[in-house]
């Protein structure tokens, strides 16, 4: 059974930073890629962020480029997205995305996430 657990949310002032992990099991994840979708109220899903299988390739949603870095740790089955100087607009569900493609983009996934809330006061 695949897994995809999301975890490090919460409350932040704004300009501050916060790191999302998302762990993986049931499935060699590390052979694909992963990626990071968001979700306002009111609002659809969007993409944040995608990450290759070995990491040499990222992609970034124009409103978080130069504020938030994808990374993975493949020995570890982990993901992780670092926002840094967050805003008030990146209050968000932030779900884990699961590949079985190395595509690096704005892509449906196949496997997501239960979710982790971000709330950025101003």
């Amino acid at each position: 059974q695949v897994q995809l657990v999301e975890s490090g949310g919460g409350l932040v002032q704004a300009g501050g930073s916060l790191r999302l992990s998302c762990a993986a099991s049931g499935r060699t994840f590390s052979r694909y890629a992963m990626g990071w979708f968001r979700q306002a109220p009111g609002k659809e899903r969007e993409f944040v962020a995608a990450i290759s299988w070995n990491g040499g390739s990222t992609s970034y949603a124009d409103s978080v480029k130069g504020r938030f870095t994808i990374s993975r740790d493949n020995a570890q089955n982990t993901m992780y997205l670092q926002m840094n100087n967050l805003k008030p607009e990146d209050t968000a569900a932030y779900y884990c995305a699961g590949y079985i493609t190395n595509y690096v983009g704005d892509r449906t996934p196949n496997y997501w996430g239960q979710g982790t809330q971000v709330t950025v006061s101003s």
